[in-house]
């Protein structure tokens, strides 16, 4: 099969992609840090079980809606 050349097919990304690309790369690092942080003041609270499941969970998915808000529009204002 033949090498396309590089330069040909290649589109740079539009302002939305960038948008959407900053959104999730937020979201990943604030899943991650409310795992973290959620899961040890979870279990300092005393929270075990189902309870401590549900809780690291609500934590995770608002850390990482909240930091990927803010990188999607740190990201939009540098389009």
């Amino acid at each position: 099969m033949p090498v396309v050349p590089g330069g040909i097919y290649q589109q740079t990304p539009t302002c939305w992609d960038k948008i959407k690309m900053g959104f999730t790369i937020g979201f990943c690092v604030g899943l991650s840090s409310g795992a973290l942080f959620g899961g040890f003041s979870a279990l300092k609270c005393g929270l075990r079980g189902t309870r401590l499941i549900h809780s690291v969970g609500k934590i995770m998915l608002q850390g990482g809606g909240t930091f990927g808000t803010f990188m999607a529009i740190g990201t939009g204002i540098r389009c």
